[in-house]
């Protein structure tokens, strides 16, 4: 069970094993996307046309003909990776080996539906894989198995979501040989040391520049292209920033407050923060492409 890029990869590593046999995949209904709105497959949806599997794609997991048709397939095991949907009871009643999830974080940290990006935008040094007995509740089952991911400062969202793709993979092939060779132990998670990842909202990404440098830094770079904010009564997306050694440009006598253009030349574009500035690298006008700060300069005044 999974949807996006993310759980591709743990359906190619079940594909790839000669101790497997997936009998079905269960994803997300087709969606529209794009300007003209086509309904378009999940990433999963295609990998599972393209290797000829059962396909099951429905709205609500709690109908009983849904149940009914996974009781059908009679799954030994389920597997599930960024589906998109809570199981029901039923549904994790079903198959007699359980439900494994394959979650992106350190649990009992970062339990919910974008772990990813709350630990960039929280500033952490450290998250990883973990696979899980699921349960009835959110991401509280028994912890199977963990493969660390360091954080670097100016790791981005994509850079952070590949490596963790590839340690999922590690990760998971671990909890089936444990399964099949009888070694499977399970750990119970410390609900005092948990906490919650939600949904990213439109209103997430907006940028107060009264906040650090470093806390805009961690939110732009968590978002890749979500966050946004107002420069010279304009409202940019703000796709990659930088933080500066200096946290004032000293070459500039500026007093202005934040939010306002320290600088926008050929040495960047530099905006006040709550503690200094940051500089803009990439950027997004209204109505316009995605684009470095220089090439938007070069066409564009900011600043008084």
């Amino acid at each position: 069970m999974g949807t996006p890029d993310f759980a591709v990869a743990s359906l190619q590593t079940l594909l790839a094993r000669a101790d497997v046999e997936v009998v079905g995949v269960v994803t997300q209904p087709d969606r529209p996307k794009g300007r003209g709105q086509k309904l378009m497959p999940s990433p999963v949806k295609v990998v599972a046309q393209n290797n000829s599997l059962h396909i099951l794609q429905p709205e609500r997991l709690k109908s009983d003909n849904v149940i009914d048709e996974l009781a059908a397939l009679a799954p030994d095991l389920i597997v599930v990776a960024a589906f998109g949907q809570i199981l029901p009871q039923r549904v994790l009643d079903i198959p007699p080996r359980g439900c494994i999830n394959v979650h992106a974080s350190l649990l009992p940290r970062y339990r919910g539906a974008a772990p990813i990006e709350w630990c960039l935008i929280n500033g952490e040094r450290l998250t990883g894989i973990t696979t899980m007995m699921m349960d009835a509740g959110l991401d509280t089952g028994d912890m199977l198995v963990k493969r660390e991911v360091p954080i670097t400062d100016d790791m981005i969202l994509p850079e952070l979501y590949a490596a963790l793709i590839d340690r999922s993979v590690d990760a998971l092939n671990e909890t089936i040989d444990r399964i099949v060779n009888g070694t499977l132990e399970r750990t119970k998670q410390d609900d005092s040391q948990s906490n919650y990842a939600p949904m990213i909202k439109k209103d997430t990404g907006a940028i107060d520049w009264h906040h650090s440098a470093r806390s805009i830094h961690n939110l732009v770079r968590g978002l890749c292209g979500r966050a946004f904010a107002t420069i010279d009564d304009q409202t940019f997306k703000i796709c990659r920033t930088r933080l500066v050694d200096n946290p004032i440009d000293p070459t500039v006598e500026c007093e202005c407050e934040c939010g306002g253009v320290i600088c926008a030349d050929r040495r960047g574009l530099f905006i006040r923060t709550g503690d200094g500035s940051i500089e803009i690298l990439e950027l997004q006008a209204p109505g316009s492409k995605k684009m470095s700060a220089a090439d938007y300069l070069k066409g564009h005044r900011l600043g008084r």
